[in-house]
């Protein structure tokens, strides 16, 4: 039996050729928000628990049963590796007064974490980027994260569809937590367990169940959109109008509520049928009442968030290319005075802005050459005792029938990067 560690269920490695991948959706998905005009934050992986039970809500999955919890053993304190971001920009907005000056339009990415059964598409290690409009009530907003949805999806060759709901504001929650409380109190005979657990505290989310038993039961049960009062239905209409002005297509979806206890008015997720049962690819809203909720001043407030790998796995679905991390040259040598030469000819390539890949561990050119096919380079530079002599190098192209050529390294570089542009 081995006895080699393995990594842990649900938190998986990233090797070579799908960092590449990753890279390369990172490098879209960072230049799309700065298109957006939106700026990057950082918050640590770390908080207080309570931020959780506080923003995210104590009666809800994620709380209950799926956050990684312990004891700081310096200070007794609880701590949890955060499920999600909002939460954590929230805090560091307003712990270090960032929303002074006015709205802010923030967004971050990485590793979220929670116990749960991993599965395809859903890993107890998983990640984000999450986009944070802070400051700004009106439905423009609203309708703005969508469209910038929209346009990343194209450019990422992916279709999901857009579903939409509203969940109105407070008191019209408050009046439709009454009649849903009366209405499942006549029917407590066919709720499932979670659903009686959830019925006085947070009966809301029995909306959201899985259990298609409960999902038959929620098809007659009272509507949030009838209590809804004029305000937040004017809201509503207005982001309606608007997606339809930018020819975005959604669905109204009544049971939308999110699993999140923060969200009121608008409500969003782009879901597909390509990943199997783990649909929903992006996800969010507004929840006006975050910031105040977590000791900050009152301020209005939207935003969402997409699982990577989610979209990864439907990217290769729609069979999106996603280019690779490859060299554009690598050096082959031979000999103690080529081998010098060859460490200066890649500092002036790397100097030139190209990436060049100097061969290692010794080896015949032939079995270089092979290292070098093999490295998915552009070109090999093949360097020997007539280049050393000469103070040149010999391009060969890995690809393609074009013949190899000598020239200075100075030629080189300038002949490397139009060949690169070219093929570009």
């Amino acid at each position: 039996m081995s006895n080699n560690i393995q990594s842990v269920r649900g938190m998986n490695d990233l090797l070579p050729d799908a960092t590449d991948t990753w890279q390369a959706f990172e490098a879209i998905v960072r230049d799309w928000l700065r298109r957006y005009g939106y700026r990057e934050m950082r918050t640590p992986i770390l908080e207080h628990t309570g931020l959780f039970k506080r923003a995210i809500g104590e009666v809800t999955d994620i709380v209950e049963k799926e956050m990684y919890t312990f004891v700081d053993e310096l200070n007794g304190e609880s701590l949890a590796l955060r499920p999600e971001g909002t939460a954590s920009s929230v805090r560091a907005v307003i712990q270090h007064n960032l929303l002074y000056d006015g709205g802010k339009r923030l967004w971050y990415t990485g590793p979220m974490f929670r116990h749960e059964r991993p599965q395809k598409g859903r890993y107890r290690q998983f990640h984000q980027v999450g986009v944070e409009a802070l400051g700004f009530a009106g439905p423009d907003v609203d309708a703005e994260l969508i469209v910038m949805c929209a346009d990343l999806w194209r450019e990422l060759g992916i279709a999901p569809t857009l579903q939409l709901n509203t969940l109105g504001d407070i008191e019209s929650r408050h009046r439709h937590r009454a009649k849903l409380i009366a209405y499942f109190e006549a029917h407590q005979d066919a709720l499932d367990e979670d659903s009686k657990r959830r019925l006085h505290s947070n009966p809301l989310r029995i909306l959201d169940s899985k259990n298609p038993a409960i999902q038959a039961l929620n098809d007659a049960a009272p509507r949030l959109m009838d209590e809804l009062d004029e305000t937040a239905l004017a809201h509503f209409d207005t982001l309606q109008a608007l997606l339809r002005a930018n020819g975005i297509a959604f669905e109204i979806n009544p049971r939308l509520v999110r699993g999140l206890d923060y969200y009121n008015r608008t409500v969003f997720e782009w879901v597909t049928d390509q990943l199997g049962a783990q649909g929903t690819v992006c996800a969010g809203g507004r929840y006006d009442g975050l910031i105040e909720q977590l000791g900050g001043k009152p301020a209005p407030a939207a935003g969402f968030a997409m699982g990577i790998e989610r979209l990864l796995s439907l990217m290769e679905v729609a069979g999106t290319p996603l280019a690779t991390a490859v060299p554009d040259a690598y050096i082959v040598h031979a000999g103690d005075a080529a081998q010098a030469y060859a460490w200066q000819v890649a500092a002036a390539l790397r100097g030139a802005g190209l990436a060049a890949m100097l061969h290692g561990g010794g080896g015949g050119f032939k079995s270089q050459m092979k290292k070098a096919d093999a490295s998915r380079a552009r070109y090999a530079v093949i360097i020997g005792d007539d280049e050393v002599n000469a103070r040149q190098v010999t391009l060969k192209p890995l690809r393609g029938t074009a013949g190899q050529t000598r020239v200075e390294v100075t030629l080189a570089i300038e002949y490397l990067k139009q060949a690169l542009t070219e093929k570009a």
